[in-house]
């Protein structure tokens, strides 16, 4: 099936300022040497890499009033909202290589202002082991990694809650959350107040993964922005061992491929995270190679031609 792209737009935050493991930093160079540009373009498709952001430093801190680098993450998710946005504004579908997966808040955060202003309606599939709901009152560590759902849905600090000028920037039933098999004792009773829908492994396993993703495709349209959240540590760690927060249980290869073979069926996504890969965990890049071939599936890539 041929899909017709805009150009596509590589954004590099070489942070882990959100985690809880130094080492998501090295997650954009990883996905470059695994040749994630090559690999689209071999697609057809036109690709910029505009390098990496510039940000603060990882100052390796303890939480302060239940957020570690609490500013820090303020800059860097500044940073990301706005090439993010920007971005869009020039007609690309921008991919944000991170980095940890607390800049989805200002990837997310620059999607849903863009959708206000076009009158896009946006659905955002979060592919992750964890909710990353948490809250400074009920997070076990602090790590702002885990909170950017709860951020997004306007729960958290005003500098982040805000980012965008207005909070909170998305509502929760915007988001479907995919592959979750690892949330917090508080976390599950916010989750589960706010509604947020969730196809967590044992949901999978009980209906298939075909169902399941069918399902959290369900009400799509033409005038939908779809925003893919790729957290590496989706994956089983068998297969992908290069992330901070492995948890056992995860879609196998097979799986995670029709995942995004589905999404790519759509014809929808307009806009990508990659994040929390990180090379100090990883088999000569092997979680860094595995990224870019699922990558390559969200944007059409399949066995035979479908139509």
């Amino acid at each position: 099936m041929k899909l017709d792209y805009p150009k596509i737009a590589l954004i590099g935050a070489p942070t882990d300022i959100g985690a809880g493991h130094r080492g998501s930093s090295m997650g954009p160079e990883a996905l470059r040497v695994a040749g994630i540009a090559d690999a689209l373009r071999a697609r057809g498709l036109e690709v910029h890499d505009y390098g990496n952001l510039q940000g603060p430093v990882n100052p390796w801190q303890p939480p302060v009033k239940g957020y570690r680098h609490l500013p820090e993450v303020v800059e860097w998710n500044r940073l990301v909202m706005e090439a993010v946005y920007e971005s869009l504004g020039r007609g690309e579908l921008p991919v944000m290589l991170g980095g940890d997966h607390c800049l989805g808040i200002g990837s997310v955060t620059a999607v849903a202002r863009h959708c206000r202003e076009t009158g896009k309606n946006l659905c955002i599939l979060w592919l992750d082991a964890h909710a990353d709901f948490n809250t400074s009152d009920v997070t076990p560590s602090g790590n702002l990694h885990g909170m950017p759902v709860a951020c997004l849905c306007g729960l958290g600090p005003d500098d982040l809650t805000q980012l965008g000028g207005s909070k909170p920037a998305i509502q929760p039933e915007q988001i479907r959350q995919i592959g979750i098999r690892s949330v917090d004792v508080g976390e599950k009773r916010l989750v589960q107040h706010y509604g947020i829908d969730i196809y967590d492994m044992r949901y999978i396993d009980e209906i298939g993964i075909k169902c399941s993703i069918e399902e959290a495709l369900e009400g799509l349209d033409e005038n939908t922005h779809v925003h893919v959240s790729f957290d590496v540590d989706f994956l089983d760690p068998s297969i992908a061992p290069g992330v901070g927060t492995t948890v056992p249980g995860g879609p196998n290869y097979r799986e995670a491929q029709l995942v995004m073979e589905m999404i790519a069926d759509t014809g929808l996504m307009a806009s990508l995270d990659i994040v929390e890969l990180n090379p100090a965990f990883d088999e000569h890049n092997r979680t860094g190679i595995l990224a870019v071939d699922l990558v390559e599936s969200l944007f059409g890539k399949s066995t035979l031609m479908r139509y």
